[in-house]
């Protein structure tokens, strides 16, 4: 891989995962224009010592520290350096050849390390949207703190940045945070009852790894990305809506206060967003495939089902509520979908381990970062034990 001396250098977190993967593929597309610096893993070392063999990173973490001696043995005949644990996260990100983090850890896990990396100046793409979630007000007191840029790397949060450019001087009415539907989209509770895991994954537009494809389905990932919105942009849940948009070619809207409304367009790839998070303020030239209107037979919209998919509503109370009630649907939801996934509850139970959390968690009006991270350890055990 070529690559010149004022490339831009990332760090990414998680690049074993769907985003972490396309994250390397859109750099390969542009080697003159960015550089790896930091590779990261929980436990998935074949494929981080193929892709560290293969980009050859300054450094490469594996949180797992079971699998550390493999990593460092593979790479043991390059230049590239090998940390281990979660801590490690938080000091790689700091490095100096690092200009970027794009974060793509699931869950909770980002925070610590966005953080980090906003105290070390690096700007921050955006792709772990629990991070805002769980502790928004924290981010982004910070990231003003210290001039630090976030850029949002999901396809509904990047398409409201993209429409606001050349924007920033004129005020929003609402945006419009548009949603798939899923994999269930029209069907109603009863039909939920006996879904299976396999049904669940199967997600009719987008290619995403097991937790989000499962929010999808839930509707809880538009949830968590209205609350993201109202992190990143600014706007109270009242000015922040959900539609349902089953072709997936709208990807978001933003109404101003005049009744305009710009929308942001294209095919269905994670590669876009990434892209444009990575390069911006450019437009990098792309040989993927481009949407041609003309075989788009039409685009509709309709209202989500909030009675049958009860998270998204959850989601809002959540939000409305603010505190550490959004840490609290978060690790709840987290917890759900790691035992729906092991095959201990059905499909509806997510909800209702998510609402039984929120109604049982103690409240805390204005966490601070201890604050939220007792609040993820009490709702984890609390659902576990559910």
């Amino acid at each position: 891989m070529t690559q010149t001396d004022n490339a831009k250098g990332i760090a990414i977190l998680g690049s074993t995962g769907s985003i972490g993967v396309q994250t390397l593929e859109v750099i390969a597309l542009a080697p003159e224009r960015f550089r790896v610096e930091v590779l990261t893993a929980q436990r998935n070392a074949d494929l981080l010592i193929a892709q560290a063999l293969l980009v050859q990173p300054n450094a490469v973490v594996i949180t797992d520290e079971a699998f550390y001696s493999k990593v460092k043995e593979a790479l043991a005949h390059t230049d590239t350096k090998v940390f281990t644990g979660a801590k490690a996260l938080e000091d790689v990100v700091t490095f100096s050849g690092v200009d970027t983090v794009l974060t793509a850890l699931v869950g909770f896990a980002g925070l610590y390390p966005t953080l980090a990396a906003i105290k070390a100046g690096k700007t921050i793409a955006l792709a772990n949207k629990e991070t805002l979630v769980v502790g928004g007000s924290l981010v982004t007191d910070l990231a003003r703190q210290h001039g630090v840029a976030i850029y949002p790397v999901d396809s509904e949060h990047s398409a409201l940045f993209q429409c606001l450019v050349g924007e920033w001087h004129n005020p929003v009415e609402k945006m419009i945070l548009t949603a798939s539907g899923g994999p269930f989209r029209g069907k109603k509770r009863a039909d939920l009852k006996d879904i299976t895991k396999a049904q669940a994954l199967k997600h009719p537009n987008w290619s995403m790894g097991a937790k989000i494809t499962i929010d999808s389905a839930t509707l809880m990932n538009k949830g968590l990305e209205v609350i993201e919105a109202h992190w990143l942009f600014g706007l109270p849940a009242e000015a922040i809506e959900v539609v349902v948009h089953p072709q997936s070619i709208i990807h978001s809207m933003v109404q101003f206060t005049d009744g305009s409304i710009k929308a942001q367009l294209g095919l269905p790839d994670m590669k876009l967003p990434i892209l444009y998070a990575l390069a911006y303020p450019e437009r990098v030239p792309t040989p993927w495939p481009r949407a041609d209107f003309a075989q788009i037979a039409q685009l509709t919209f309709e209202k989500p089902d909030t009675e049958t998919f009860t998270c998204l509503a959850l989601a809002y109370q959540a939000l409305e509520k603010g505190g550490n009630m959004p840490c609290i649907l978060n690790a709840a939801n987290e917890i759900a979908v790691e035992l729906f996934l092991q095959d201990s509850i059905g499909f509806l139970q997510i909800a209702d381990c998510v609402e039984s959390a929120l109604q049982a968690a103690p409240f805390i009006a204005k966490p601070q970062l201890d604050d939220l991270l007792q609040t993820d350890t009490w709702v984890r055990n609390y659902v576990r034990n559910l």
